[in-house]
């Protein structure tokens, strides 16, 4: 459903068969990160496990995870990919946003993950394609 701000501009909506794919992406991403924070991330047990040298898939993610925790990439690229949607509007830039926004909110980038949250909702009064 596309609304007009203006005589010939749309506002950007996703259509339903968008909100087919961002629904579940975002819902997903949400379950996937709080999954490594509280079990991966920060028991102690598996912490202990980690740093004594188990080699699994699950200390590989985590060790990925803390890493990119520590340098705020999450809040980073969420916030990039929400500028980015919110000057040229598409849905490839608002599911990463939606995505990077998540984790960043779950994995202590709250500041970053909550500005590119505000821009994404920001978005959607800005013009752009109609989208179905």
């Amino acid at each position: 459903m596309t609304q007009t701000s203006q005589p010939g501009h749309t506002l950007f909506r996703p259509g339903p068969r968008s909100l087919n794919w961002l629904i579940p992406l975002g819902m997903g991403t949400l379950g996937w990160a709080l999954y490594m924070r509280y079990m991966m991330v920060e028991p102690a047990l598996v912490r202990l496990a980690c740093d004594a040298g188990l080699q699994s898939a699950g200390c590989y993610a985590r060790s990925a995870v803390l890493v990119l925790m520590e340098w705020s990439i999450f809040g980073m690229i969420a916030l990039a990919a929400a500028v980015v949607h919110l000057i040229a509007p598409s849905l490839a830039a608002f599911a990463v946003a939606l995505v990077f926004s998540a984790c960043a909110l779950v994995f202590h980038n709250e500041i970053a993950g909550a500005l590119a949250v505000m821009l994404l909702i920001l978005s959607f009064a800005r013009s752009g394609p109609a989208t179905a």
